[in-house]
């Protein structure tokens, strides 16, 4: 049952370096997609490793409700039955604002001989979802989205359609990996493209691909940004599920901000997700370059900000237009809050992010900046200003609850490793 946590946090700067053995939690992105697939697939797959976290639950709880069995026999484990098909729920599919399950299911729910509705929170009515609709229809598939944001109402026939499909994927990745996920279960061969040569973090159409292949399903990339999609289904499997990239750009994070060493016991180059990536870019710290190119590791974006705050030099962040559309717009609250630490620290400019650097902040443990760290309902803006207030005093972070969304024991790692947490009104 998940612990009730104060409307804030007031954190302490520890003043010391911060070492120690964390491990990170399982993948968000791995685990969404290992569970639509184990439900995908006839038969049970036991999926180890995982994450379980709002986003996760809420995939698992949309899948019973389409007649899978998902069963949890121990903190980082599915066990998933399935007959291989979904079947019509008897409610709208609540999502919350999980961007992951909505797209991956208003896809899969496609293959359902019957009409589901794909609903999420009010956040999540903001994020675009247009593309990916056009596209289904483009297959046949009656799905319509009036607001070109959640809810979307599928009426499906139990077919998915055949031949050619183009997806605009310059908002999203996950639309790509939605149609491919389900394009097994086509009348024949689909093929994806990509409409365009834009496209989100690509990275993770391989984190996808890479999930299909195990689950047994035959795809191969014929050109540049087309993948012919074999109708053969899924077979159950079992699959292991590695540690989240994205969680562990926070103990770089540390890392760099206090001296410190985090042994995470897992190599930077056994992840396979691109947030990884980031970890090079942080170890530059205190001389991060002077422009970082964001487009392959977004949600490492706002990690990499709040330490370029205490950089030697400016960093202006690139190719991060994308994540306007993310859980919030994160180009703007990432400025925002920055901004409350000392103001002139952050500004946009277009869809880039211009993080100004103060070196100085080292040493603001000493000051009472009295900073309220808005989080706009943002998982992630929580995690890395909390990293922010490691070295400057006074800082508080509003609903640290949010971080349930991926890394519900966020809280509990800073003080396992000596943070000092002041629960605050």
């Amino acid at each position: 049952m998940p612990k009730t946590l104060p409307p804030a946090y007031t954190i302490i700067p520890p003043g010391r370096p911060l070492s120690g053995r964390v491990s990170p939690p399982g993948s968000k992105s791995i685990t969404n997609r290992a569970l639509l697939l184990a439900a995908l697939a006839k038969g049970t797959s036991r999926l180890t490793g995982a994450l379980k976290s709002k986003d996760t639950v809420l995939m698992a709880q949309a899948l019973r409700q389409m007649g899978v069995t998902v069963e949890e026999p121990d903190a980082t484990s599915f066990l998933v039955t399935s007959s291989g098909k979904l079947t019509a729920p008897d409610a709208p599919l609540f999502l919350g604002n999980a961007g992951t399950a909505t797209r991956f299911l208003t896809a899969a729910v496609a293959t359902i001989d019957g009409a589901v509705v794909v609903d999420g929170d009010e956040d999540m009515r903001l994020r675009p979802i247009k593309p990916l609709v056009d596209a289904l229809r483009s297959l046949g598939i009656d799905a319509e989205a009036p607001t070109g944001c959640p809810p979307v109402t599928i009426r499906g026939t139990g077919r998915f359609g055949k031949g050619r499909v183009e997806i605009d994927a310059s908002l999203s990745s996950q639309y790509v990996s939605a149609l491919l996920m389900a394009a097994p279960f086509g009348d024949g061969p689909i093929e994806v493209a990509l409409a365009g040569k834009d496209i989100g973090a690509r990275g993770y159409v391989d984190l996808t691909l890479a999930a299909m292949r195990s689950f047994g399903a035959k795809v191969e990339e014929t050109s540049p940004g087309t993948w012919q999609v074999e109708p053969t289904g899924y077979v159950a499997t079992d699959f292991h599920i590695e540690p989240d990239a994205s969680a562990a750009t926070y103990l770089w994070g540390i890392e760099a901000l206090t001296g410190g060493k985090i042994d995470l016991g897992v190599a930077t180059g056994a992840f396979t997700q691109p947030d990884a990536a980031a970890q090079a870019v942080i170890a530059q710290f205190p001389n991060m370059p002077a422009v970082i190119d964001g487009s392959q590791m977004q949600d490492a974006v706002p990690t990499m900000a709040v330490v370029a705050a205490f950089n030697n030099q400016p960093v202006r962040f690139v190719g991060i237009a994308n994540l306007r559309v993310k859980e919030t717009d994160r180009i703007r609250a990432v400025a925002n809050e920055l901004n409350r630490i000392r103001p002139g620290l952050a500004r946009e400019e277009g869809d880039d992010l211009l993080v100004a650097s103060d070196p100085a902040l080292l040493e603001a443990s000493q000051r009472n900046v009295t900073s309220r760290i808005e989080t706009y309902h943002d998982h992630r803006i929580a995690m890395s200003f909390a990293l922010a207030a490691l070295r400057v005093g006074g800082v508080t972070i509003l609903d640290p609850a949010c971080t349930g969304k991926t890394y519900p024991d966020y809280w509990d790692m800073l003080a396992s490793l000596g943070v000092e947490l002041v629960p605050t009104a």
